[in-house]
């Protein structure tokens, strides 16, 4: 079959463009780039050749690679050329009329058989096309910065936008080696349609001064996996571009989530756009910089040292519990395993030593340090083994009637001074901390799973805890070789918190047919960088306890966006939980 689109325009060549056009060639097609004007034009041939310069010397491209790809570029100023183009693709800046005015021309200037497409990220790909006499052959066609080194294509298509000519462009995108996804006209399409959201509600939290700019990056870094932090990401992205989307988003969806955080309009008021002017969420070396510099931080009191931590206690026998032990021992600390029973307490304790010796084996553990860490832990079946330990987690079923009968237990059995800690991820912290005499001596120490692997640990301070409470637990971290974050007592801390409402807006986005389970985890996975799509991650977590969180988040805010999704509710309901009953949003039993 004939390859499609022979020739392309490109029209607007700034770092988008430029990209656009380069992809292009390497493919072996011909490549018309228009700019503004003549001066504009010289400088995207000089952007262009510097680019693929680049390439060479990185050994992307060879010498004669780049030589034959810059032969089927032209680049001038006239808008004209764009009519011996099979297909146009337009990159000029995010302003709707500035588009429809160029489709306009471009549809009085081009044969009728030609496609027209934006790639535009936010704006309405139907007003656009409601510019030209041929809106069934315009649709979007958002690449994604770099171009070079980013896979993922999302071909937008209008309610008019023919099956053949997104079927053409999504053809030319694997030509291109992208993998082409397919997404409905709203904006910010999928990829940024669940991004900005999150990245909203970082700004949020940070706004409200729930917890540090370094500390929310790290949270997402580390407890999700994710290559950047999302206040971190605001920067890159551009605070001023960030914004633009959010507006558009919250235009079409009315949707409050989407409504941008009164501090993004504060810095783009302020000329503080992110990297591009040095400043936004961090400082910068210089505009353009991707090295943030150190600030002085406020004057603040001095924390008190924390209290000494000879021993520990752990309360549980689960996974959770098991590898919380691990982590403990292995940083020398002598651990009371405590569970409802002995054989219990034994059998988390043969659990241990399997996952020590799984260690061992793949050499990331000597056998002397296995047998020193498996000495170091006790098993018990009797909480009121604990009476003597100077700090006591807690890491049994996610249930507030069973935690704070054990509170009450641990407040009656362990000593005085001794410090008392949840692991919950959901559950509020103070209604741990009020079922004890002792609230002052609560906090919340949230790890992640596997315990062992993960470096994350959310510090959950109350309105109740005492200040050399946090300082123990802090310091704690630091010996166990954790990173640790540190928040208020809100449902779902930091991670779950931004998290499960990204989670659910793709739940909603499936249930409105905008998009399939794969389209939208191969968006975030290419065009976000993340390790898992939503789905795949929903899945592994469990569709009940995804559910149960998303419940907790909306009763805490009460923001109608918040609500789980129905279409999460009905997979609980009729038992499909994920991979652990072997159906979620996929069949895995078949896999």
């Amino acid at each position: 079959m004939e390859r499609p689109f022979p020739t392309v325009a490109v029209v607007g060549l700034g770092t988008m463009g430029a990209g656009v056009a380069v992809a292009v060639a390497r493919s072996g097609r011909r490549v018309i780039g228009v700019e503004a004007g003549p001066t504009q034009a010289v400088r995207a041939l000089a952007r262009i050749e510097a680019s693929t310069a680049r390439a060479v010397a990185r050994e992307r491209l060879t010498a004669e690679e780049r030589t034959a790809l810059l032969a089927l570029i032209e680049v001038g100023d006239d808008l004209a050329a764009a009519a011996q183009a099979d297909l146009v693709i337009e990159e000029v800046p995010e302003d709707l009329e500035l588009k429809r005015g160029l489709f306009a021309d471009l549809d009085r200037i081009c044969p009728p058989e030609t496609v027209l497409a934006t790639g535009t990220t936010a704006l309405s790909v139907t007003r656009i096309a409601a510019a030209t006499a041929r809106p069934e052959r315009v649709l979007g066609v958002h690449f994604f910065n770099p171009v070079h080194s980013m896979k993922l294509v999302e071909v937008v298509r209008t309610v008019l936008t023919s099956p053949q000519a997104a079927e053409q462009v999504a053809e030319l995108a694997r030509d291109l080696g992208k993998e082409p996804v397919a997404a409905g006209d709203r904006a910010g399409f999928i990829a940024n349609g669940l991004l900005f959201a999150y990245l909203n509600q970082a700004a949020a939290m940070f706004e409200s001064r729930y917890a540090t700019r370094e500390d929310i990056d790290a949270a997402m870094r580390l407890g999700c996996g994710l290559p950047m932090g999302p206040l971190a990401l605001l920067d890159l992205i551009g605070v001023d571009t960030a914004r633009t989307v959010l507006e558009a988003m919250y235009e079409q969806s009315k949707d409050r989530l989407h409504a941008p955080a009164p501090i993004l309009g504060q810095l783009v008021a302020a000329g503080l756009l992110g990297r591009k002017s040095g400043r936004g969420f961090y400082t910068y070396e210089a505009p353009g910089s991707s090295t943030p510099v150190a600030e002085e931080a406020a004057a603040a009191e001095a924390r008190p040292a924390g209290r000494e931590v000879r021993s520990v206690g752990v309360c549980g026998s689960g996974t959770m519990a098991t590898g919380i032990v691990e982590v403990f021992a292995k940083a020398g600390l002598p651990v009371l395993l405590a569970a409802r029973s002995q054989e219990k307490a034994e059998r988390a304790k043969a659990q241990l030593a399997k996952s020590l010796e799984r260690s061992v084996a793949k050499g990331r553990l000597t056998e002397q340090a296995r047998d020193a860490a498996l000495a170091l832990v006790t098993p018990t079946g009797g909480y009121q083994d604990l009476a003597d330990v100077d700090l006591v987690v807690e890491a049994v079923a996610e249930d507030l009637a069973v935690k704070r009968e054990l509170f009450t237990a641990l407040d009656r059995i362990v000593k005085p001074g001794a410090v008392l800690a949840t692991t919950t991820s959901s559950l509020p912290v103070i209604s741990c901390a009020t079922a004890t005499s002792r609230p002052q001596d609560v906090i919340g120490m949230h790890f992640f799973n596997p315990a062992p692997a993960m470096k994350l640990v959310e510090v959950v301070s109350t309105v109740l805890t005492a200040e050399d409470v946090t300082a123990t637990v802090l310091e704690l971290c630091a010996k166990v070789r954790k990173h640790p974050v540190e928040c208020g007592d809100r449902a779902g801390f930091i991670v779950n918190a931004l998290l499960f409402p990204y989670l659910n807006d793709a739940v909603r986005m499936l249930e409105e047919h905008y998009a399939t389970v794969d389209d939208i985890d191969t968006a975030m996975k290419l065009g976000c960088g993340y390790p898992m799509g939503p789905f795949e991650l929903l899945d592994v977590v469990g569709l009940d306890v995804s559910l149960t969180i998303e419940k907790v988040l909306h009763q805490e805010f009460r923001e109608p966006g918040l609500a789980a999704a129905p279409l999460l509710e009905h997979l609980v309901a009729a038992g499909c939980l994920g991979r652990k009953t072997g159906r979620g949003f996929r069949d895995h039993a078949r896999r």
